[in-house]
C-alpha cells in the first residue's frame, strides 16, 4: 500500500499513469492499493485510503492531470512536461488541458479545465523550445504507443 509520497515517486518513475482506467499504462489506484482492483476502486476495502492519497496528490506542482490517454484521467509527472509540450501538435492540444475536480458544497464534483498551453509554466515552455522534436518524441514513445492502443480499443466507461 502506498502513501502519497510513495505514489508521487511511482508516478515519477513511470512518467505517465492512468488514475484508474484500464489501459496500456500503469494504474495508480492499483499501485496505491497494492493489488489489482476488480470493479470500482470506491468499493475496494482500501477505497478510503486510495481517496486520501489521490486527494493529497491533487495539488502537487509536479503533476499534470489531464485526459491524455483514451479520454481517461491521466497523471503526467513534471519531468516529462517539456517533451509533452514539444510534441503537443502531434498529441493533440485538446488532450493536454489541465483538469481539476472541484468539490461543491452540495458534495457534487465539478470538473474545471485550463486549456493548453495556458497552464504551462514559462520554464517548461522554454525547455520545450530548446528540445529537439525527435528527442522529445523518443522520450514519449511509450506514451504514443499507449494512445494508439487506446484509440483502437473498444471504448469503456470509468
Amino acid at each position: 500500500m502506498l502513501n502519497s509520497d510513495q505514489a508521487l515517486a511511482f508516478i515519477e518513475r513511470h512518467g505517465v499513469v492512468l488514475v484508474s482506467a484500464q489501459g496500456a499504462l500503469p494504474r495508480l489506484t492499483e499501485a496505491i492499493a497494492g493489488e489489482p482492483i476488480r470493479g470500482s476502486w470506491w468499493g475496494h476495502p482500501r477505497g478510503k485510503h486510495i481517496f486520501t492519497v489521490l486527494r493529497a496528490l491533487e495539488d502537487s506542482p509536479d503533476l499534470l492531470m489531464c485526459r491524455l490517454v483514451g479520454d481517461k484521467v491521466t497523471l503526467v509527472h513534471r519531468r516529462l512536461w517539456p517533451a509533452l509540450v514539444r510534441c503537443a501538435a502531434r498529441i493533440g492540444p485538446e488532450r493536454l488541458s489541465r483538469i481539476r475536480e472541484k468539490h461543491t458544497e452540495s458534495g457534487k464534483h465539478e470538473t474545471i479545465a485550463i486549456a493548453f498551453p495556458e497552464w504551462v509554466p514559462r520554464a517548461i515552455a522554454q525547455a520545450a523550445e530548446r528540445m529537439d522534436e525527435a528527442e522529445a518524441a523518443a522520450e514519449l514513445g511509450f506514451l504514443f504507443d499507449a494512445i494508439a492502443r487506446k484509440r483502437s480499443a473498444k471504448p469503456r466507461s470509468d
